[in-house]
């Protein structure tokens, strides 16, 4: 019988009910699992409210609803069920309700529920959807952000534009500066914008929302991904401070966001708090007891990946010092213990994100969580809540009390998914790199692993290429499923991986094609010298964004060591890339400038340039809403490729940008990928 179809047919079965013997982990099981959101502790520090997605595989999307559990990891319940999406929860400040967004009545607004039960009850009615919002800590009012028009105070005249524009008959839009498109949409006048919002009795009050951000031509939160983390309140719920990054005709090309602060009545201009700072500062929490700042801030004007420093400034004063200076890790996030004596931070550290507890007076850092991957933290009166995943396990909650170090885990809804499914082993290694660099990278076994046997390899090259292939379990590029598959997984940190010092990291820039290729020959070589199971003469390197870029550089510069290539989303020539990417801060750092004031290093690692090498079958993968990387570069790769009369499919996705998101459309790409890689490794 065809292999793809007894894995099929047991990932079927697995999912309508046990079995005898566990069943690989496929595509399927994946886009299924449950999933822990960020957790946030209440007021006493008892209880965790966090949000589960489910997916509805009929509707092709996941769905989200409140959950509840007890610090002590007990009293697990759901607390909302509606249809529609509840999400981002917030508590009040006398914890007796949780805030969160929904759109239950077509309109995404804030809404609140009680702890003691009942129905939930709309806090907002805006005729504008709120994008976030956060609770003032006197619990009397909101900020929120909105779609607003520029030269719009007041929500009415949003209402009335929206209107007009709704009932125009033209449909052309036109531009002055760059950013016309971003990410994966074109960029309309509006920008997001803060608004407070007065409360009474918990509901908004018949009052006209405040603009908080004017005077600043700029989205708040920011455009792709920006939430409330980029805003903060200040104790007396007089100032509030946000991130925001000028929205003009520099913006394509800078990564200058600064902290400013704005009052809450709306009567003033925002203050630029950070102007002196040409670089990245962001992510501003206040401290308990309202004296300070903290935030992050990196130091290289143009460059998104240089190192978060932790900041704090003190509110009175202005004074600002760099906390743990000598720290060479980049924070994702910080957060204060709820007496102000620390900060909880977590950060990309050795092929894992770990967890760590600085001192604010004296800047020590201490590692509380050692492996695995911590994806969001909340703090409490008795001590740290935060999300952890690793390559085996997806996300759950887990607590430390003060002054314990061991983690105990509160949630386990992925257990009884998972319960008859098999997981691969893993194991991180090392070896001597390029620049004679200590470089690490992760094995995964396959599944149903037999000793004495070997075992076909799929080598995955991660993207960023700022990034990490690391020890987390991932919803897009996750190893199980080619474990589940029969393969082993090799992927390799290589020079430019971020987690193991900022010079490692900014030793990519400026040679993309040189010491990472190096390290990933000499990674493969360490791997299949190191692990007897590994058939170097069966193997795949796959690979997505600078990943893709990576198999075509392969494909001219690498020719002879793989079987097969896959290619998602890939570079194919720098030159087209420069001139059609949004992001132009990226590639001028990257590259040294713009393409057409140095032109000879856009053009050294580029792969157009040796499709004459080419003969490897490659699968190139594209989504037509990828604007990062437009979907020409794989057109491009392809048609290289046929003319060549190499070996190659082109799988497009009409509907997907620079990821694949819908759960039927990961199901099809797991499927034609492991198709592929059967057909040239089996």
């Amino acid at each position: 019988m065809n292999r793809n179809l007894v894995v099929s047919l047991l990932s079927l079965a697995a999912l309508a009910g046990p079995l005898a013997e566990a069943a690989p982990f496929s595509a399927e099981h994946l886009v299924r699992l449950q999933r822990v959101g960020a957790p946030g502790v209440s007021p006493d520090g008892k209880q965790v409210v966090y949000t589960l997605r489910t997916t509805d595989m009929q509707a092709n999307k996941g769905r989200f609803d409140l959950w509840l559990t007890g610090i002590d990891g007990k009293d697990t319940r759901q607390l909302t069920s509606h249809e529609a999406n509840d999400t981002d929860p917030a508590w009040s400040p006398d914890g007796k309700h949780i805030y969160f967004l929904s759109s239950r009545n077509g309109s995404s607004q804030v809404w609140r529920i009680a702890l003691d039960g009942g129905e939930a009850i709309q806090v907002t009615r805006l005729p504008v959807d709120v994008g976030t919002f956060r609770i003032t800590p006197k619990g009397d009012g909101l900020v929120i952000s909105l779609q607003a028009y520029l030269d719009c105070e007041d929500i009415a005249c949003i209402a009335a534009r929206d209107k007009a524009a709704a009932e125009t008959a033209t449909t052309g839009s036109v531009y002055d500066h760059l950013f016309m498109r971003h990410w994966d949409h074109w960029l309309s006048e509006k920008r997001s914008r803060l608004f407070a919002v007065s409360l009474e009795d918990g509901v908004a009050a018949d009052t006209e929302p405040l603009l908080l951000s004017k005077d600043v031509d700029a989205d708040v939160p920011s455009r792709v991904w920006g939430g409330n983390e980029e805003y903060a309140v200040s104790a007396d719920g007089s100032t509030v401070y946000f991130a925001a990054r000028i929205r003009d005709a520099v913006e394509p090309t800078s990564t200058n966001f600064d902290i400013y602060s704005a009052p809450m009545n709306g009567d003033g201009p925002a203050v630029n708090l950070t102007a002196s700072n040409p670089a990245w500062d962001t992510a501003p929490v206040v401290s308990p007891d309202g004296k300070s700042l903290a935030y992050l801030a990196m130091r290289r004007a143009g460059f998104e990946a240089d190192r978060f420093r932790i900041m704090i400034r003190d509110l009175e004063s202005g004074k600002v010092r760099e906390l743990a200076a000598d720290w060479d890790r980049s924070p994702s996030s910080i957060h204060f213990s709820t007496d102000g004596s620390a900060l909880y931070a977590n950060a990309q550290d050795v092929g894992n994100k770990t967890l760590w507890r600085i001192d604010v007076s004296a800047g020590e850092a201490v590692k509380m969580v050692h492996r695995g991957s911590v994806s969001a933290i909340d703090t409490g009166r008795n001590g740290v809540v935060f999300a952890k995943n690793d390559l085996k396990s997806p996300s759950e909650i887990y607590a430390i009390a003060d002054g314990e170090t061991k983690a105990r885990q509160l949630t386990r809804f992925s257990a009884p998914q998972l319960k008859d499914i098999e997981m691969g082993d893993y194991e991180q290694f090392s070896f001597t790199g390029a620049a004679d660099d200590t470089v690490f990278g992760y094995v995964v076994k396959p599944t149903g692993f037999k000793k004495g046997r070997k075992y076909p390899v799929a080598f995955l090259i991660h993207g960023g290429p700022q990034g990490s292939f690391g020890n987390s379990f991932h919803y897009r590029w996750n190893p199980q499923t080619y474990a589940g598959q029969g393969f082993a997984a090799v992927f390799i940190d290589f020079h430019g991986s971020t987690g193991y010092g900022q010079d490692f990291t900014d030793s990519i820039s400026g040679d993309w094609g040189g010491k990472p290729l190096e390290d990933l020959k000499l990674g493969l070589k360490a791997a299949l010298e190191k692990y007897d199971f590994l058939d170097g003469d069966k193997t795949c390197a796959l690979g997505a964004s600078y990943g893709g870029f990576m198999v075509n550089w392969i494909a001219g510069n690498w020719p002879d060591r793989f079987d097969c290539l896959v290619n998602h989303d890939g570079l194919f020539d720098h030159r087209m890339m420069y001139y059609t990417t949004e992001e132009l801060w990226f590639p001028e750092w990257e590259n040294g400038g713009p393409y057409y004031a140095n032109p000879d290093n856009h053009e050294k690692f580029n792969p157009a340039s040796y499709v004459d090498r080419w003969r490897t079958p490659m699968l190139v993968i594209h989504g037509e809403l990828d604007y990062r990387v437009p979907v020409t570069q794989g057109i491009a790769t392809f048609t290289a490729l046929q003319r060549r009369g190499i070996a190659s499919k082109f799988l497009y996705f009409p509907d997907e940008n620079h990821w694949v998101l819908k759960p039927h459309n990961s199901v099809q790409w797991h499927k034609e990928v492991n198709d592929w890689l059967h057909q040239h490794l089996d």
